[in-house]
């Protein structure tokens, strides 16, 4: 099938605890078009991990809006998302071994992936050596997780990810236990199924390597889109409230309560520093 659009409109997420709320999410708005390849970039804790968990169903957010292709995700059921997760949207977990059956050969795995897909669907799926073919891993249809190399076994547990032809694909941190070449591998298969499938790409990471392969890479900082990475050029990003996050260098040299004066003159946006905010 064709790739899915990804819409989030102020997107907000708050972990309950007993020792407090933790607010996840704090307002995300971003975009993904149908076919686009895009990273989720950013430190620990920023809530990449959280916001793929949102598109992948696995959580609802506790505010704002999620649009996959036609579906809004907040007037499905839980029984509907379910259902979706396993036909249209493909999800790679983080840890190969998460994904695959380690009893069982790689053909298996993905016919189990497959089953509910082409009942749900009624459509014909792809050959399991078709997929295995996409992902690089060619006649190793027989093959067990434990007959392959680290990179071998992310690559399969893509080939998982995608046995039922969704047009969303997300990934969590599929290169972080890999060396360059396993890295590589795997980035080579991602690009082979967006070129061969116009498969919709979302993958986390903290390897900026990653997203300047994927062509545009997002920062996700403190809960909101920070900034964004596309072609090599850094852009920060205008939130649907109007805010805009300045770059970390550039925060350092400028303290909370800091003024500024916002210039616009022909088409160029200047910010002055004019003074703190003792007040503040």
């Amino acid at each position: 099938m064709n790739g899915l659009a990804v819409a989030c409109r102020r997107v907000v997420h708050i972990y309950r605890a007993e020792a407090g709320d933790v607010v996840a999410l704090a307002g995300v708005d971003l975009s993904i078009a149908p076919g686009e390849t895009l990273a989720l970039v950013g430190p620990s804790g920023s809530g990449k991990s959280t916001l793929i968990a949102l598109l992948a169903g696995l959580m609802r957010p506790s505010a704002g809006r999620i649009n996959i292709g036609t579906y809004d995700m907040g007037k499905l059921s839980d029984g509907e998302i379910s259902r979706l997760r396993g036909t249209e949207i493909g999800v790679v977990l983080q840890g190969a071994s998460r994904n695959l059956l380690p009893y069982a050969s790689l053909h298996r795995n993905i016919w189990l992936a497959q089953r509910r897909a082409a009942h749900t669907r009624g459509i014909k799926l792809d050959d399991p050596d078709r997929i295995l073919d996409l992902v690089g891993l060619p006649g190793q249809g027989r093959q067990r997780l434990a007959d392959l190399t680290p990179g071998g076994r992310q690559r399969a547990a893509l080939a998982v990810g995608i046995a039922t032809g969704p047009g969303l694909l997300l990934v969590d941190e599929p290169t972080s236990r890999l060396d360059t070449a396993g890295r590589d591998e795997v980035l080579a298969a991602m690009e082979t199924v967006n070129a061969e499938r116009q498969t919709t790409i979302v993958v986390v990471t903290h390897d900026n390597e990653v997203g300047a392969r994927l062509g545009r890479a997002v920062t996700i900082r403190d809960g909101r889109v920070g900034a964004e990475g596309r072609d090599g050029q850094d852009f920060a990003v205008v939130a649907g409230d109007g805010t805009v996050q300045l770059p970390p260098e550039v925060l350092g040299s400028y303290p909370p309560g800091t003024l500024f004066t916002v210039q616009h003159i022909d088409g160029e946006v200047t910010l002055v520093p004019g003074g703190t905010d003792h007040a503040a």
